[in-house]
């Protein structure tokens, strides 16, 4: 069992009765939630991070695109310095409308809305959707964002999750029974024997009546030079501002690419050229002779700070890629799930 901060484990009861208590006052209809006219799609954690969702996100928004839906991403966007509802363009600037909008627009080209306020976000997309096609939002990091209504609730899930407690004294914003209110749970091929029979225990307790959440496995990947006119660095120092650097690393050896030496930055951290000076002091230091970081990471690097790592070497863009290992199945089980996705009833319904 994993706790980050022991001394607030007396807390954790109080924080999971609040969060519970929460979650059932949306259920029983006590509080409100808004509808959008489109179907939202959710997609959450019970994690405070590091789950994986943009990727999987941006890899749910291609599949339905490709299939002539007309895909919009609704986003909090966390350390955005912008109070706005905006919509998010590829090379906005990432302090203004955060890292993941950006990102999100720049690997799905589909609209992408950001701001607190999802629903007035989700509004603003609907004015703009193409009246041929069936319109569909993506709810990005929405499993404890209640306010606004969903037709499906995807959650991803991964060992550590399993393995931590409840926020404060954990990383976990919700207890794991949460996730039988979920319709499909995600977990990752590498972790499905660790995950599998936690899963249909907790999917026999689901008060789903038709049988409990859907489980789908994904399969991730790195690309290590996908865009890119360089060749890899022989010695790379890696760094990266995501809830979980470790992961990184371990990604990029399981992908026979061990870096150096990994330095951490915060979640969401604003690059400046203090922080530029510490990558390139340290990767003289230790013999570096180049970079490796995330995308999340890279776009917030204007082309003044690129300039400045290149006196070392190139700065490889890690790209974490996502597919469903069945895609075909797991696209039926939505259209069961969100029925205002079936091309037939909306025929019938026109």
């Amino acid at each position: 069992m994993s706790v980050r901060r022991p001394w607030l484990i007396p807390l954790t009861p109080l924080y999971s009765l609040v969060v519970v208590v929460k979650r059932r006052l949306y259920q029983w209809g006590w509080v409100k939630q808004n509808r959008l006219t489109a179907p939202v799609i959710s997609i959450g954690s019970v994690s405070a991070g590091g789950a994986g969702k943009t990727p999987f996100v941006a890899m749910l928004a291609t599949m339905l695109q490709s299939r002539g839906y007309a895909v919009s991403i609704l986003t909090r966007g966390y350390g955005r310095t912008s109070e706005l509802i905006e919509r998010v363009e590829p090379y906005d600037d990432p302090l203004w409308h955060g890292d993941e909008p950006v990102l999100l627009a720049q690997s799905c080209q589909v609209p992408v809305w950001a701001g607190a306020d999802r629903y007035e976000a989700g509004l603003r997309a609907e004015q703009d959707k193409p009246k041929e096609r069936i319109a569909v939002h993506l709810l990005d990091d929405g499993f404890q964002h209640l306010r606004l209504g969903r037709s499906v609730d995807i959650v991803l899930l991964t060992v550590e999750d399993t393995e931590d407690v409840v926020l404060p004294a954990g990383n976990l914003r919700e207890p794991l029974h949460a996730l039988r209110d979920a319709s499909i749970v995600v977990i990752r091929e590498d972790e499905e024997k660790q995950l599998r029979q936690e899963l249909e225990e907790l999917r026999e307790e689901s008060s789903d009546t038709e049988g409990g959440f859907k489980i789908w496995v994904i399969r991730r990947s790195l690309s290590l030079l996908e865009g890119m006119e360089t060749i890899l660095p022989t010695t790379p120092l890696a760094f990266c501002g995501i809830a979980r650097p470790e992961n990184f690393t371990k990604m990029l050896i399981t992908s026979c690419y061990e870096p150096m030496e990994t330095m951490a930055f915060p979640d969401h951290h604003p690059y400046s050229e203090e922080d530029v000076t510490r990558l390139v002091d340290r990767a003289r230091q230790i013999g570096a002779n180049g970079f490796v970081t995330t995308e999340k990471d890279a776009v917030k690097f204007t082309p003044k700070m690129r300039t400045r790592l290149a006196e070392i070497g190139p700065l490889i863009i890690a790209k974490l890629r996502v597919t469903l290992v069945s895609e075909k199945e797991a696209f039926g089980q939505l259209v069961g799930l969100a029925t205002d996705l079936d091309r037939r009833k909306n025929r019938e319904r026109r």
